[in-house]
């Protein structure tokens, strides 16, 4: 009979015989550590404070949080990172987002665009977002509005938009995950949603969809054929 084989547990195993987790990314390759261990790798050390693991921690809630513009400043509230380090995690996911670019690729239906906001399903806070899209229907970017399920039933419409406006966005894409693991929108989901789905034909900017993502799945307003404003109210 085969005995199981189990992955050790690296934070049981002694300094001596620790195994590093670059030395595991050189073994299995770059989608083998978490995000976690990613910031790890980049970091290279944490400080006297704060252990590295901890410091990659909190840089991985101020990254899944913040937006381009205020990331650097977030991250330099953190005890431990001073303007290197912030600048280093900013300029190593700009680069990312770079290479990974491919203007071609024009989204056609709300699965496409799962590929591009399912980290966020693995947050344990709620994460609303607004992927912003041009006439091609090419994303323009993508934006963390708000964080945390207390403030899902108060957004507002001018905090969805604004960025939008400046972009000269014709569409939008609303998201936001729901860490119970249940894509099912609730009823500050159908309101949020009628808001923001009202406010954009007063714009003349399209809703295209409010996705709702979770480890399991996903729920789209468009899909399941509700993204009117009479279903809407209907559903209320």
């Amino acid at each position: 009979m085969n005995k199981t084989v189990k992955f050790p547990d690296l934070e049981k195993l002694s300094d001596e015989n620790r195994i590093e987790i670059r030395e595991l990314t050189i073994q299995h390759g770059l989608s083998f550590p978490s995000d976690e261990e990613l910031i790890m790798l980049i970091l290279g050390s944490g400080t006297k404070q704060t252990p590295i693991k901890e410091l990659a921690r909190q840089v991985l809630g101020i990254v899944m949080s913040s937006n381009s513009d205020n990331l650097v400043d977030n991250l330099m509230k953190i005890n431990g990172m001073g303007k290197s380090k912030a600048l280093m995690i900013a300029a190593a996911l700009e680069f990312g987002k770079r290479i990974n670019r491919n203007p071609q690729i024009s989204l056609s239906s709300p699965a496409d665009i799962i590929p591009y906001i399912q980290s966020y399903a693995m947050q344990k806070q709620e994460h609303f977002l607004c992927v912003t899209l041009n006439g091609a229907r090419e994303i323009i970017s993508i934006r963390v509005i708000c964080t945390g399920s207390n403030n899902m039933a108060i957004i507002r419409p001018i905090e969805v938009f604004s960025e939008a406006i400046k972009e000269h966005a014709s569409a939008i894409v609303i998201s936001h995950n729901h860490p119970n693991g249940n894509p099912t929108p609730s009823d500050a989901d159908i309101k949020t949603t009628l808001r923001i789905y009202q406010a954009a034909e007063l714009l003349g900017i399209t809703m295209l969809d409010h996705i709702i993502i979770c480890r399991t799945g996903y729920f789209s307003f468009l899909e399941k054929g509700i993204l009117e404003e009479e279903k809407l109210y209907d559903l209320l």
